[in-house]
């Protein structure tokens, strides 16, 4: 699975909105929508942020791994 894909069914999973996740980011929402569609590289600052949020590993919010393993 692409990350991106990820990221979009993580915050479809949390029922949160793409303004919602961007704020929480300090981005626009437009921004947050080009990283769901693969159209611009996340930042790793940001994948932090967003592991920590949906209590996930980073392996498992990259698409590395398929089943997710939840922070310590």
């Amino acid at each position: 699975m692409k990350y991106y894909q990820r990221l979009t069914d993580l915050r479809e999973d949390a029922e949160k909105t793409q303004s919602q996740i961007a704020e929480l980011l300090h981005t626009t929402q437009q921004q947050y929508s080009r990283y769901e569609r693969g159209l611009r590289e996340i930042p790793f600052g940001h994948m932090i942020t967003l592991a920590k949020y949906y209590n996930v590993s980073l392996d498992y919010l990259a698409g590395l791994i398929d089943t997710p393993r939840k922070l310590r």
